[in-house]
């Protein structure tokens, strides 16, 4: 199958279309079957997966011993298997991690990414798109977090979904779209406007999970049993000690921005180097990133691109709470 995508006719400021489509190629997929599966990861990762039911979904992460993450994720079921979607950059790392300790439980890991189509749907009109095409004719609820479905499952994230389907089942869905599908960045724009952390590969092992908001959108279980990192991560919660979080930033650069291009925080006698990004789109010189910076940045402070002086960049509030309420 394949899949003809084109780039957003709109620009990072304007409004995201009514209804569209997006090709989420970036994204990977592991299985995790066996009879020990979800006992598995549940000791690997900071999402209570024995708690997690089959119409939910969660975000986590996997982190190596010293509690700093290797991948941050959504997990949910599908029939028997768990499934694990992050990006597919970090996937081929992780699993080669998880794979090590696998060997001594009865649990089978698996890149499944080619095996299915991963479909972004998000706008105004995206419930109602989506409840005409899955709802009623096969008696669908589709207000839930998961929903089978022909060939596959729906994750609803607020009002957005992503249609998880086999490929081979997909044509007939794909033929029914009568509008251009728009490649991944319109859907990763939309992703750090939620300020979600996707890790990609090269920021492995550099941030406790904390540190890029994980316990902000019920990523992190704080009473379920141990797990590949725990006493950082809870040593970071009950005693303190984080000094940094996720960030989202919008502002214009001339230059071409990557995840190993440097941040600039403007100061009263000139600017310091600061931050890390963890996710980025550009359009033209439109910016838009998450970025791990110190957690005493004011709201109200300017940023820019290192060795652009012309760029600016701002501080947008997070759509979530990082306040510890316990």
């Amino acid at each position: 199958m394949t899949l003809s995508v084109s780039q957003p006719s709109w620009n990072l400021n304007d409004p995201i279309p009514s209804l569209f489509f997006s090709n989420l190629s970036h994204l990977g997929l592991m299985s995790v079957t066996g009879e020990q599966g979800r006992s598995f990861i549940h000791g690997q990762v900071t999402t209570d997966i024995s708690s997690l039911e089959n119409d939910q979904w969660r975000w986590g992460a996997h982190c190596d011993p010293k509690g700093k993450m290797l991948a941050s994720f959504r997990t949910f079921a599908l029939e028997d298997a768990l499934i694990m979607m992050m990006p597919s950059d970090t996937l081929a790392l992780d699993l080669t991690q998880l794979a090590k300790y696998a060997v001594f439980s009865k649990a089978d890991l698996v890149d499944v990414t080619d095996k299915f189509l991963l479909l972004g749907v998000a706008g105004e009109q995206a419930k109602t798109w989506i409840n005409e095409r899955f709802g009623p004719a096969d008696n669908t609820n589709i207000d839930k977090e998961v929903t089978v479905i022909a060939g596959g499952l729906l994750l609803k994230d607020n009002d957005r979904f992503i249609i998880m389907m086999d490929k081979e089942a997909a044509a007939p869905l794909l033929t029914s779209i009568n509008q251009e599908i728009v490649d991944a960045t319109a859907w990763q724009a939309l992703e750090i406007q939620s300020g979600y952390p996707n890790l990609a590969a090269s920021h492995q092992s550099k941030f406790v999970p904390q540190m890029c908001n994980l316990q902000g959108i019920n990523g992190i279980s704080f009473q379920k049993g141990c797990y590949m990192g725990q006493e950082t991560i809870a040593r970071m919660k009950y005693r303190g000690g984080n000094k940094r979080a996720l960030y989202i930033l919008s502002g214009t650069s001339s230059e071409t921005v990557s995840l190993e291009t440097r941040l600039e925080l403007a100061l009263d006698d000139g600017f310091k180097k600061t931050g890390t990004i963890i996710e980025l789109v550009q359009s033209g010189d439109q910016v838009l990133l998450t970025a791990v910076l110190p957690n005493d940045t004011a709201d109200s402070a300017k940023l820019r691109i290192a060795g652009d002086e012309t760029s600016s960049l701002t501080i947008k509030p997070l759509p979530y709470s990082l306040k510890d309420e316990s």
